[in-house]
């Protein structure tokens, strides 16, 4: 399902203690902010004295992000889209800052489901509430009704919705509607809006003057530039057992001028039975997945597209994984997984290795 619903796999920032240090230079300062959004908690750190205006620029950006792509708001745009057979985007500031925000989510996930032939999918909204793990009723599937999860998946799929210009609206003009093939057709931006978010937090620094930081929302991180010892930003991957605390770290990655985010089903699961049940959904067969692969860590251009296809990977499973992200020249990847005896694993993409620390 999740398709990750929060992010599971934390990332440490390293040497982020005080909020703020000696910069490489002697002459400007480091700083570390950080707050609530989606859900999670996010952090900055940054070249730069003035954390007061950057988390207030920050919270501003985060507010309207969420009003975008939230679920659990009811007056949030996707809400709107999700309670509607047919949408269309009727007033000014829809069709300003806010759509900007759904349509970049729409468009990218449409994009990404049609590369992971279906495995990365946002109409998965329906399963997610189903088993428990979306913003309706946090409960337990005690008995499993495949009836009901086969009527879900009729709502299931990419292909059964589209943006499209409204009623009246000149072909010419931005998409304003949004139309479902039928009413229970949602969308669910969990798996990329939190790198999309880091995403927009790094673009809106660079736009303060800020040129190196590091953002992370709920693990999904964003780089650029050094940090306050002059080389790149590192970061923990944490190792994927159930009893392993946040700081319990299998790899340690060097990274600047990218995006890097994490997903996997050891922390956000109930059991019932003694079977477990993860967040992480299989969009075709409407089953929570879980297999051998236990976390898969991507790296990117950006954070939004390393966020989805973390988590399409954990969908896919391993040998689906290598595929798609050796397929792509822009993508490296990092698999941990189990062997028959259970011992951990790893496997990475030859270029991945350029940013793994001894």
């Amino acid at each position: 399902m999740r398709y990750l619903i929060f992010p599971l796999c934390f990332v440490f920032l390293m040497a982020c203690q005080n909020a703020t240090v000696d910069s490489v230079d002697d002459k400007d300062t480091y700083s570390l902010i950080g707050g609530k959004t989606m859900g999670t908690t996010y952090s900055a750190k940054f070249e730069g004295d003035n954390p007061t205006d950057v988390n207030a620029a920050l919270d501003s950006l985060f507010l309207e992000i969420n009003m975008a792509v939230s679920t659990y708001i009811d007056s949030a745009l996707i809400s709107k889209v999700n309670q509607s057979e047919t949408y269309t985007f009727d007033n000014k500031n829809e069709k300003g800052i806010l759509l900007r925000h759904f349509t970049n989510n729409f468009e990218a996930s449409r994009n990404i489901n049609k590369i992971t032939d279906g495995y990365f999918d946002a109409t998965v909204m329906p399963l997610v509430n189903y088993w428990g793990f979306g913003y309706d009723e946090k409960r337990k599937v005690e008995e499993v009704d495949k009836d009901k999860i086969a009527e879900i998946l009729n709502y299931v799929g990419m292909d059964k919705i589209q943006m499209t210009n409204g009623p009246g609206v000149p072909k010419d003009e931005p998409l304003y509607a949004i139309v479902k093939q039928h009413p229970k057709v949602e969308l669910d931006f969990s798996a990329i809006a939190k790198g999309y978010g880091a995403d927009q937090a790094g673009a809106l620094l660079e736009a303060m003057g800020i040129k190196n930081y590091l953002v992370e929302i709920g693990g999904e991180v964003v780089t650029k530039g050094v940090n306050d010892e002059g080389k790149p930003w590192v970061i923990g991957v944490n190792t994927p057992k159930e009893d392993a605390a946040i700081n319990d770290f299998q790899a340690y990655v060097a990274l600047s001028g990218k995006g890097m985010a994490t997903s996997g089903n050891y922390r956000n699961y109930y059991e019932v039975n003694g079977q477990k049940f993860s967040h992480t959904i299989n969009p075709k067969t409407g089953l929570p997945e879980r297999s051998s692969l236990l976390s898969a860590t991507i790296i990117a251009n950006n954070c939004s597209t390393a966020d989805a296809y973390a988590t399409a990977c954990m969908v896919g499973g391993l040998e689906k994984a290598m595929e798609w992200i050796n397929n792509d020249n822009s993508l490296e990847g990092y698999f941990i997984f189990a062997d028959k005896s259970g011992n951990l694993q790893y496997k990475s993409t030859e270029g991945f290795n350029q940013y793994l620390l001894d």
